[in-house]
């Protein structure tokens, strides 16, 4: 199992709440007609998705180069 609480993580998650939220700020929708891109909560939990994947995949790639260093 992942540990989500490790630092990687934690940095990227709130990297992607930051960009989530401003991705509501400059671009999201001015009249409210659409539903996601309207609340900043919403667009701030896919941030923090994304980044929650993002670091998975960074994490994936880093096991890969330590375990081709180690042969």
């Amino acid at each position: 199992m992942k540990n989500i609480f490790s630092p990687l993580y934690i940095v990227f998650i709130i990297l992607g709440l930051g960009g989530g939220y401003a991705y509501y700020y400059f671009v999201g929708c001015s009249t409210g007609s659409c539903p996601m891109k309207s609340n900043p909560w919403i667009m701030a939990g896919y941030g923090a998705l994304i980044g929650y994947l993002a670091a998975d995949i960074f994490s994936w790639i880093l096991k890969k180069i330590k375990s081709n260093k180690e042969q």
